[in-house]
């Protein structure tokens, strides 16, 4: 907190990174201990902040800035992410291995970032070892500024939903799975909140309603293996926001949310008066995993039906829920201006990447691999190996081509820190090509794309002719179903550098995921990216070297 008093301009620039003038900031202390608790009624140790599980939600507006004082204390190194929020200019807030040293055990370090021009609903989770799968997640609200109007009345009150499989193996042991070769296997259930139903009638309420009120349910996949699908006995559910984009408001009776996906649908108190089930089960699995939430309305009396509603069955219901997600082109989003003003469909496309998933052994241990590439984390985090100008000492660029060679990725894998130039302001094409029996999901950091299509078979020039190039939604995950392909459209203009990963969490520890490094052209400037922050640890090979020049404007 020091670094506030120092008055120079270049200064404050270096310490907190998003500095803008007149708007607020938020301040955290984060405490994160292991705590044993038993979400699926079996004890085990739990990563939890400030002693919650989930942890503490962040409440922001549009270009609130963010400061996060994080104390790690754990027995092992820490980094935290910030799904699908846009890190404008400042990759050294992203939180993954790639771009950061983490955090030791016993010591503590202070994220910096704005969120900047966004609205819509996030999450955090840690990014280290097997973190993920012991819990540290939270929910990340951005509300809209009060004079940006909103296509929905304001909600009687804002419910967290953070839904997601889980393992009764500590992550530790998890771990150890992975790294002798083996797979994680079958998640043991899926927790809503932290919490398995009982489905007895006995769970007390996690939601209340009044009678004729509605109620905005932010819902977010948090888990490590599974689809999940959501649904609430009795109920529609109308959608009004994706990973931060109004949609155009269609009315679900269950949704399939992917991983690391985030929605916000509206719910109306219009059934009798007495408890009901929110409920969350596993897709595409041989054996459904359930769980459920209590809802109770205020005055109402009576249990839930002991019933619960199905989930749909197969693949097309879910392919045609991807279809009839659109973005409401009318509605303002973090700006005055309307989100569809943005013609990304008449943007002529300067490079195709093609993405093939593959897995295969290594040694005889199982991997993932891109493009017949396999990711590892350098010791030197790459973009601080970029920064000091060494590289070449962490990582080569490129060693994935934009498509397969030969179309053949099973044949051979290669294990490397896998990162690719991407030139500044190119309109990229990604295409997602799963050849394998089960989900993948993708996210992007540092970015919001446009979701055009997601088919089955394998994908081919010609296929751009059912793209979405109108009301496509802009969001940061898109699923890609097995023996199928998805398509994605972007602008690479956000200076840094940005991990693309895969959102299961055995086939990213594995591999799957790759970083893009995007620089402007000549000098870099203040302009483009921020500097390093004045509180990052240093660690690999530039610990000792001598700091660079700083950005400047």
């Amino acid at each position: 907190m020091g670094c506030l008093n120092n008055l120079l301009f270049l200064s404050l620039i270096s310490c907190f990174v998003v500095v803008q003038s007149g708007d607020p900031y938020l301040f955290y202390t984060w405490n994160v201990n292991y705590a044993t608790l038993s979400p699926l009624g079996v004890p085990q140790k739990v990563i939890v902040i400030n002693n919650q599980f989930p942890g503490p939600k962040i409440n922001s507006t549009t270009n609130n800035n963010i400061v996060i004082n994080v104390f790690n204390n754990l027995d092992e190194p820490l980094l935290f992410t910030w799904n699908g929020v846009q890190q404008r200019r400042n990759s050294w807030q992203e939180g993954t291995l790639g771009t950061n040293c983490p955090i030791p055990p016993g010591a503590n370090f202070t994220y910096q970032f704005q969120v900047k021009d966004q609205i819509g609903t996030y999450y955090y989770y840690p990014t280290t070892s097997l973190h993920r799968a012991a819990g540290g997640y939270g929910l990340l609200a951005v509300n809209s500024r009060a004079l940006i109007p909103v296509p929905f009345d304001h909600p009687e009150d804002d419910y967290t939903v953070l839904v997601g499989d889980w393992y009764t193996k500590s992550h530790v042991t998890l771990k150890k799975l992975l790294d002798t070769g083996r797979s994680l296997g079958r998640p043991n259930g899926v927790i809503i909140n932290g919490k398995r139903g009982k489905m007895d009638g006995t769970d007390e309420p996690m939601f209340s309603m009044i009678p004729g009120k509605t109620y905005r349910y932010r819902i977010c996949n948090v888990g490590v293996k599974n689809s999940l699908n959501v649904r609430i006995q009795g109920h529609t559910m109308k959608l009004v926001e994706l990973e931060g984009s109004h949609t155009v408001q269609n009315v679900y009776d269950s949704l399939d949310v992917h991983l690391g996906q985030c929605y916000s649908v509206l719910v109306t108190a219009d059934q009798t008066p007495k408890d009901y089930y929110f409920v969350a089960s596993t897709r595409f699995t041989k054996s459904d995993l359930v769980s459920t939430a209590t809802i109770r309305y205020v005055g109402g009396a009576g249990p839930a039906e002991a019933t619960l509603p199905p989930a749909p069955v197969g693949w097309v219901w879910s392919f045609s829920q991807f279809r009839s997600l659109r973005w409401n082109l009318t509605a303002s989003a973090a700006r005055p201006n309307p989100q569809g003003s943005y013609h990304y469909g008449k943007i002529n496309i300067t490079r195709t990447i093609k993405l093939v998933s593959s897995k295969g052994k290594v040694g005889g241990k199982l991997r993932y691999a891109v493009n017949g590439v396999s990711h590892i984390d350098p010791e030197t985090p790459l973009k601080l190996a970029e920064y000091y100008g060494v590289p070449e000492k962490a990582f080569k660029y490129g060693i994935m081509k934009d498509e397969p060679e030969g179309g053949d990725v099973k044949s051979n894998i290669n294990i490397a820190p896998n990162v690719i130039n991407g030139t500044f302001r190119d309109f990229v094409e990604i295409i997602f090509e799963n050849h394998d029996k089960s989900m993948e999901t993708w996210h992007l950091s540092g970015y919001a794309f446009f979701a055009v299509a997601v088919e089955p078979g394998r994908w081919t020039p010609e296929k751009r002719k059912n793209y979405n190039l109108v009301d496509a939604v802009s969001r940061n995950t898109i699923q890609v179903y097995p023996n199928s392909w998805a398509a994605i459209m972007t602008t690479i203009d956000n200076a840094g550098m940005w991990n693309l990963r895969t959102m299961q969490l055995e086939r990213q520890y594995l591999g799957q995921q790759l970083y893009i490094s995007t620089r402007p052209p000549g000098r870099t400037s203040l302009r483009d990216e921020y500097d390093l922050p004045l509180n990052a640890p240093l660690c690999g090979v530039v610990k000792d070297l001598p700091k660079p020049p700083p950005y400047t404007l």
